[in-house]
């Protein structure tokens, strides 16, 4: 009777697991796109230049496009458990 020799292979930490996850890789995809949608969304429609725009209110843009991304690639609809 001949076995097989198993070979375990070290996985990594949780981290690295993670970030080789390509549903992690779309979400972070998403995330760039969407910050850079809702930048654009409000720099577009505020019609202010680059020097007067408050930080805060970049900042804001930028997380709420972000978020969208984030919505869109981890909703449940997204996963088919709709």
């Amino acid at each position: 009777m001949e076995f097989k020799k198993l070979e375990i292979e070290e996985e990594g930490s949780w981290i690295q697991k993670k970030l080789r996850n390509p549903h992690t890789k779309k979400t972070a995809i998403y995330m760039l796109i969407g910050a850079v949608a809702g930048f654009g969304f409000f720099y577009f429609t505020d019609g202010m230049s680059m020097d007067k725009i408050p930080a805060g209110d970049v900042f804001q843009s930028l997380f709420i496009g972000a978020f969208f991304g984030y919505f869109i690639t981890n909703s449940p609809c997204a996963r088919g458990k709709c």
